[in-house]
């Protein structure tokens, strides 16, 4: 059964962005999810993946960032898109309590751009129950001596991250295994083989909602595995 979607307002310092909140029937988690600089939330790729997420009894909030919802092409700069990310965990939070679950696990997910934001609220101190990234983009590509890194090693909360192996924001692959192995116990790399930053396939073409739905499997696996006791 499809979980209805809520379509939402969240208010940011006072810029109003749009986000789709769905809650399937007995869930105990829920995953707030960004989309990457290119593209918003209504993105197949996204859709599919939350979609995806719900009817493995997850619920999501995904969400529109300033730049994207007044239609400008070039991301938020990194003050901008960290309150964002703390608006809408608020607002999941408050959605949670308002589901008689004040208490429970909120992830922060995104793609591309979107969880290198949130890993960087996370490092600012916002609470989030674990960090979800669907292509981490390490470095601009073919710019490695330039990595995007710095405040990973700092974050404690789990972390996983799927990534590519063909992913140019990525590579040489070692790259980031030396910098989730440098992270520490509560990080985890799952490689893909042969999919690019948007997890396509060559020679193996699928609609990009596919695509997305078929990350929701080993993120909600991972979750679930970090659950407090008795959930």
């Amino acid at each position: 059964m499809t979980t209805a979607e809520d379509f939402i307002t969240v208010d940011v310092d006072g810029v109003p962005v749009s986000a789709v909140y769905a809650r399937p029937p007995g869930a105990t988690v829920t995953m707030v999810v960004a989309h990457g600089a290119g593209a918003g939330m209504e993105h197949p790729f996204m859709t599919g993946f939350t979609r995806a997420l719900d009817d493995d009894g997850v619920a999501t909030l995904r969400f529109n960032f300033p730049y994207r919802e007044a239609g400008r092409r070039f991301p938020d700069r990194p003050p901008v898109a960290i309150a964002t990310w703390r608006a809408v965990m608020d607002a999941a939070a408050a959605r949670a309590a308002d589901a008689g679950r004040p208490d429970e696990p909120i992830w922060a997910a995104g793609k591309s751009f979107g969880g290198r934001m949130a890993s960087m609220a996370v490092a600012e101190g916002m609470p989030a129950s674990g960090l979800v990234f669907l292509g981490y983009p390490l470095h601009a590509p073919g710019k490695p001596e330039k990595p995007r890194d710095e405040h990973l090693p700092g974050i404690t909360v789990p972390m996983l991250f799927l990534q590519g192996r063909n992913d140019p924001f990525a590579k040489p692959n070692e790259q980031l295994d030396e910098v989730v192995a440098r992270v520490g116990s509560n990080a985890v790399l799952e490689w893909i083989t042969d999919a690019n930053h948007s997890f396509e396939v060559k020679g193996a073409k699928r609609p990009a909602a596919e695509i997305g739905a078929g990350l929701a499997a080993p993120v909600a696996t991972f979750v679930r595995g970090r659950a407090p006791a008795g959930e």
